[in-house]
């Protein structure tokens, strides 16, 4: 068990609540379950633990194909049959076609790793559960080669989820769960210091406003997130964008210059439009 307590980094801001549940997590040799909206830094902070804690990080990223076996292992048939054919030595020893996934890897560290399970909720509903034991015991049977792989150090587990499928009752009771709440705007605000120390104050302070009455927006399909927001600003820098381009006390502006960042289709934008247009005819000039 870790005998750091992490406590964010220099590039990374972590609320008090979001520290806690981490020590938390650590604390009850649990995995963290972590929830929010796309873009809040859920897969950032299995790197930030790793790095504020001096671990090493072990990132498994799980897609729709994913089998909960492929990060125990997996036995490379086609390969031993293979070189059979051709006559290779390898073949005697089925040790050769065994190869080890991102759960064995951390079982295996020589100190204490942080292992990250990322968007576990895209992969086959049976796959929590087919981890379960696992994760539990620390430990797994390779048959193959008749081998008990045991964990030398209990990871730290984190487990992000973008809530796409619920996840099983018997899964969830086997983790310290966290929501990352979106953050607010002086949060918000320290985020985009650490990605743009040197930002002048009412560029940050219209393109804030600017955004956080964007996300305010009823009947958007998707809102913009933290990563879209410094996007953003990296462009309005590029760009030359003043602060006066930005203001939006006036709600019949147009959609803020270089709205590709922050509203990512069709729908978004027709209904920007929309508003816009009604405004005017609303309150004409």
């Amino acid at each position: 068990m870790a005998e750091q307590r992490f406590s964010g980094t220099d590039s990374y801001i972590a609320t008090d609540d979001l520290k806690m549940a981490v020590n938390a997590a650590v604390t009850l040799e649990r995995p963290i379950l972590v929830k929010g909206e796309p873009g809040t830094g859920k897969t950032q902070l299995a790197v930030e633990i790793a790095r504020s804690l001096d671990r090493p990080l072990l990132e498994w990223h799980i897609k729709s194909t994913t089998k909960a076996q492929q990060g125990l292992y997996e036995y490379d048939a086609v390969a031993r049959l293979r070189d059979s054919q051709l006559g290779d030595q390898r073949v005697h020893d089925i040790g050769n076609y065994i190869l080890r996934g991102k759960v064995w890897e951390a079982f295996e560290s020589d100190v204490q790793p942080v292992l990250l399970i990322d968007e576990i909720d895209k992969a086959d509903i049976e796959f929590p559960n087919d981890l379960l034991q696992e994760l539990d015991r620390m430990e797994f049977f390779v048959y193959e080669t008749k081998q008990l792989v045991r964990a030398r150090h209990r990871p730290i587990i984190v487990i992000t989820s973008n809530n796409e499928k619920e996840l099983p009752d018997a899964f969830l009771r086997r983790c310290f769960f966290h929501y990352i709440k979106f953050p607010d705007q002086e949060t918000m605000q320290a985020i985009v210091d650490v990605h743009f120390p040197g930002l002048k104050k009412a560029l940050l302070r219209e393109a804030l406003n600017a955004f956080y009455k964007i996300r305010d927006v009823a009947g958007l399909k998707k809102k913009p997130s933290t990563s879209e927001l410094l996007d953003w600003i990296k462009l309005l820098l590029a760009e030359d964008i003043p602060p006066e381009a930005l203001k939006s006390d006036d709600k019949r502006t147009a959609i803020p210059p270089l709205y590709g960042a922050l509203l990512k289709n069709e729908q978004d934008v027709h209904l920007f439009e929309r508003l816009v247009f009604l405004d005017r005819r609303a309150n004409p000039s």
